[in-house]
């Protein structure tokens, strides 16, 4: 079968491939990981297989017109997200005019709202897959004359949509082939926050942690941790330096885990692999305030970590218990003293308008956030995704301010839909913009970010990211 897997156009500059689909506000652009291991099972079973990621190339929807018509595929995979669903809906039409290709579409949104999106798409989309989709869309192109047999699908038949009974999660990852990195130039993804360039890192799907608003957990991959061997992870590490060498020279790879650090002993065994192996690179990871400590600090660095990124969300309490985030503050406080000490950088993430949220806790949390001595953070307006526990807590309260899709973003920037009695949108996101100020503004913080530069590369991804940033503060 000649198949197309395509990351889709909708705005510019939109990262679908995130935890929050959107223009970011530091403009990153993220390179389509869950889309190039479906690439890569497909190609794995014999399928001619083409990845295209059509943001990265900066291709409109008449890019998409004129590779669907040259290519002529049998099937088709879109992506998926909340914001972009209308128009990635009017993505598959697009391809089903000029190709008559099946689509399959896969991702957080469909996955959340199947049938909704089936009846949406008018016959434009074949077959919804839900959940973690590299073995179902596999399974759906060779099974396609009888749907019935593929597990975690949602499909039309003779008029009325179907849904089959659910797949399971994966659970031997290092059957799973690498990524198809070598289908795309991965000099043209970019994230001021990371070295240049980067390259993605999955070592283990789901996380045990239930925090209300997080979308990839709840829709895709499931709360329970499955992990690669540390043999394997490597393994891809040293494939991917081969196909990118400048990523072990001037960039880094970032663990895209919910969690690195779950599993510590996994965690150290990583470590441990790569300097076996006497590997010179540079890496970041995903982690929790609850998971660190200063020996696995220590060795994670000296096997090349730099940074750590770390859902603080709040600097109030009763928030933090409100999300089930199961943290506390004197926790993240030790976290700190456990990274300083170790050396490494900590990004902190933050979220106002989550429930209880209200003017003073969102000063609360912009507080402890500058109290915290943070390399760099990011603050968001908190976004109740369907699929999460949070978006039916808003729909039940009433707190959502729209049930239209497009509404979630505004004019593809990150924009929340949450009103509360006690707070509305608006304050929420001037708390956002005032807590970026109060950070990236100070005069410390724009010494440090002159001076502490490693090299050209580094240099290079600092004003890019600077002037992304401040594109979007000022304008």
């Amino acid at each position: 079968m000649k198949i197309l897997v395509i990351n889709e156009p909708f705005v510019k500059d939109f990262c679908r491939t995130q935890r929050w689909a959107a223009r970011t506000r530091g403009r990153v652009l993220r390179a389509p990981d869950w889309l190039a291991y479906a690439a890569a099972v497909l190609e794995k079973s014999g399928h001619n297989v083409k990845l295209v990621d059509l943001v990265a190339e900066g291709k409109d929807k008449e890019g998409l017109r004129d590779l669907a018509k040259k290519e002529s595929p049998d099937f088709v995979v879109l992506d998926s997200t909340t914001p972009s669903i209308y128009s990635d809906i009017e993505c598959a039409e697009i391809v089903k005019e000029v190709s008559g290709a099946k689509v399959i579409m896969v991702g957080p949104h469909i996955s959340a709202l199947p049938e909704d999106t089936l009846s949406l798409a008018k016959g434009a989309v074949d077959v919804a897959v839900i959940g973690e989709y590299d073995y179902t869309v596999r399974d759906a192109v060779e099974k396609f004359s009888d749907l019935s047999q593929v597990k975690g699908i949602v499909y039309y038949q003779s008029g009325q949509i179907i849904r089959n009974e659910p797949r399971p999660l994966i659970e031997n990852l290092d059957e799973m082939p690498f990524p198809s990195w070598e289908q795309l130039d991965l000099l043209k993804y970019f994230d001021g926050g990371k070295l240049y360039p980067y390259i993605d890192i999955i070592s283990g799907r789901g996380c045990p942690n239930k925090c209300i608003f997080c979308l990839w957990p709840q829709t895709m991959h499931g709360t329970r941790y499955r992990f690669r061997s540390p043999e394997n992870v490597v393994d891809e590490i040293e494939h991917d330096i081969k196909l990118c060498p400048k990523v072990a020279k001037t960039g880094e790879f970032f663990f895209e885990d919910d969690t690195f650090t779950v599993n510590r002993e996994r965690a150290i065994k990583i470590c441990e692999e790569i300097l076996r192996r006497n590997l010179k690179i540079t890496f970041s990871v995903n982690t929790r305030v609850d998971t660190g400590d200063i020996e696995l600090f220590k060795i994670m660095k000296k096997a090349g970590c730099r940074e750590l990124l770390v859902g603080f969300e709040s600097g109030n309490q009763q928030v933090l218990d409100n999300m089930h985030k199961k943290i506390t503050l004197e926790q993240s406080r030790k976290f700190m003293d456990y990274a300083r000490a170790a050396k490494l950088h900590v990004h902190g993430c933050f979220v106002i308008g989550l429930p209880g949220e209200n003017e003073a806790t969102a000063r609360q949390t912009i507080d402890f956030a500058l109290g915290l001595g943070l390399n760099t953070l990011q603050f968001s307006g908190a976004v109740p995704f369907p699929g999460t526990e949070f978006f039916d807590l808003c729909k039940e309260n009433g707190w959502l301010k729209t049930e239209r899709w497009s509404d979630w973003l505004s004019s593809g920037e990150q924009h929340g839909v949450t009103e509360y009695p006690y707070m509305k949108q608006e304050r929420i996101n001037y708390y956002v913009d005032l807590g970026l100020k109060k950070f990236y503004l100070r005069p410390s913080y724009m010494f440090r970010f002159i001076f502490e530069t490693r090299s050209f590369a580094d240099l290079y991804r600092k004003l890019r990211g600077a002037w992304n940033f401040l594109s979007y503060l000022f304008s």
